[in-house]
């Protein structure tokens, strides 16, 4: 399941804003760093379209904002991986938690056995689902009902459901499908998980994706969501 993060507050780069641009003596970069980040001072908010889902067909239910970072990515963040994670757990457990504020940590998506796909954070968003700011930031993080001790938990239909949702990802952001790119939350530096564990079949995973992300390669990459 997502690991707390604790990172709820205007990140240090925003706030050091005025005084990196000072030093370089840059008015452009001081411009370029406040048209990205003023959204983020206090009564500012990035429009957004109520209930708009990143994947069709994904169910949404929001998670609490205690859970997230507000962001605009990629502008503000170049992702370019895919965390799986396993929630030790069923799923409406896993919705729950991640609707309480003080649990201090949500994934953007969780898969249900039966395939049914639910985001609770927007792409845009930082989710703390990986328990490292810098892989927060840069990733899409993805649970997935079941326990990692228990190889029938990982159905048929979670695996493709999970697959065409990776492939969905990895498109829009331009990842590439590999195991570089599409971790487990036990390989995120530091660390104490370790889901998806032994039983998630990496090999039958990876060629899903890429399979969902063949048939799906004739559109352009789309390199933000729907606000």
């Amino acid at each position: 399941m997502a690991a707390k993060d604790g990172d709820r507050r205007l990140g240090r780069r925003a706030l050091l804003v005025g005084g990196a641009a000072a030093a370089v003596g840059t008015a452009a970069l001081a411009r370029q760093e406040l048209s990205r980040l003023w959204w983020r001072l206090p009564g500012v908010a990035e429009p957004r379209v109520a209930g708009a889902v990143d994947f069709r067909g994904a169910r949404w239910v929001a998670a609490s904002p205690a859970n997230y970072r507000r962001a605009d990515r990629p502008r503000d963040y170049p992702v370019d991986r895919v965390v799986v994670h396993v929630t030790q757990g069923d799923y409406a457990s896993a919705v729950k938690v991640f609707r309480d504020p003080a649990h201090g940590a949500a994934a953007h998506y969780v898969v249900r056995r039966d395939g049914r796909v639910t985001q609770l954070v927007r792409e845009l968003d930082v989710a703390f689902h990986a328990g490292d700011r810098g892989y927060n930031e840069r990733s899409v993080g993805i649970e997935h009902e079941g326990f990692v001790a228990d190889a029938s938990s990982f159905t048929d239909a979670l695996y493709a459901a999970s697959a065409r949702l990776t492939a969905a990802v990895c498109r829009r952001y331009g990842i590439p499908v590999d195991r570089e790119h599409i971790v487990g939350h036990v390989e995120v530096p530091g660390t104490d998980h370790t889901d998806p564990g032994r039983f998630w079949d990496w090999e039958r995973y990876i060629g899903l994706v890429r399979a969902a992300r063949a048939g799906d390669a004739s559109g352009p990459v789309r390199t933000t969501g729907p606000r």
